[in-house]
């Protein structure tokens, strides 16, 4: 299917790895011009080389840890504007959760997770949206979680952050749209990123066993019984982001095998 991408301007911020290099690895393919960016140099040169492989096109890169630096996500959006002029896919995928007890957690372990999950996205939004205001059929896709739907126990800073995010995103569907951009945000369930395999690899170390172990213990509540494929939430993530999702704006919509039981 042609999704529309075919010299349309992307930045994917949190692109790195996962499902944020997932997403550029579908752009690419379908003819869009990317830029990913993450804190990391070595990350990106590492992810630049892996989608040339998988696809023939190299993203540009550019180094931005939107999470700790006030300034980088403004110096992303100078970059793109130097790059094109104006911006037609916004992608952020910066985020994750932390397993902890709610009385174990300081106020600094809340304000980092703050910093991680909510205002990396502001940041991002708030420095693309004159360049994407430019742009054609200009849009906006968050990465959220499955977790804001429907709470997990011992992960109370994911959930009330990811929840954050709905509301951000909601908010920002009416003040977006009077520019003409959407944004909406997707929620991931339990997933193969290095967040999920580094957890299942060191839960398998402590306890003696496999680590296929540890995925299918964490897959039983999932009604598919099985963790997705980066590529799987990609999906999602890019078909938002494209001209075929042209009346789709303010949803926050889940890929999460069904793990999430709610109505809405």
């Amino acid at each position: 299917m042609d999704l529309g991408f075919d010299g349309r301007r992307a930045v994917i911020v949190g692109g790195s790895y996962g499902i944020g290099e997932a997403t550029a690895e579908i752009l690419l393919r379908e003819g869009a011009q990317v830029i990913i960016a993450s804190r990391s140099r070595d990350n990106l040169e590492a992810a630049a080389r892996r989608l040339e492989a998988a696809t023939g096109r190299a993203p540009d890169i550019f180094v931005a840890d939107v999470v700790d630096d006030p300034n980088a996500a403004e110096a992303l959006a100078a970059q793109a504007a130097t790059r094109w002029g104006a911006l037609d896919v916004l992608v952020s995928a910066v985020g994750g959760s932390v397993r902890a007890d709610f009385a174990t957690l300081a106020d600094e372990d809340w304000l980092a997770s703050y910093r991680f999950n909510v205002l990396s996205t502001v940041r991002t939004v708030r420095a693309g949206t004159a360049l994407l205001a430019k742009g054609e059929a200009p849009a906006v896709v968050t990465l959220g979680a499955a977790a804001a739907k429907m709470p997990y126990a011992h992960q109370v800073m994911t959930n009330v952050h990811k929840a954050g995010l709905l509301g951000l995103v909601k908010t920002l569907a009416l003040e977006l749209g009077e520019l003409g951009i959407r944004i909406n945000s997707v929620g991931p369930g339990r997933t193969k990123t290095a967040l999920w395999t580094n957890r299942a690899t060191r839960m398998a170390a402590e306890r003696g066993v496999p680590v296929e172990e540890i995925y299918a213990e964490f897959s039983h509540e999932i009604p598919l019984k099985r963790f997705a494929e980066p590529q799987e939430i990609a999906v999602m993530v890019a078909w938002l982001a494209s001209p075929l999702a042209s009346y789709i704006t303010g949803q926050a919509i889940n890929v999460d095998g069904g793990i999430a039981r709610g109505l809405v």
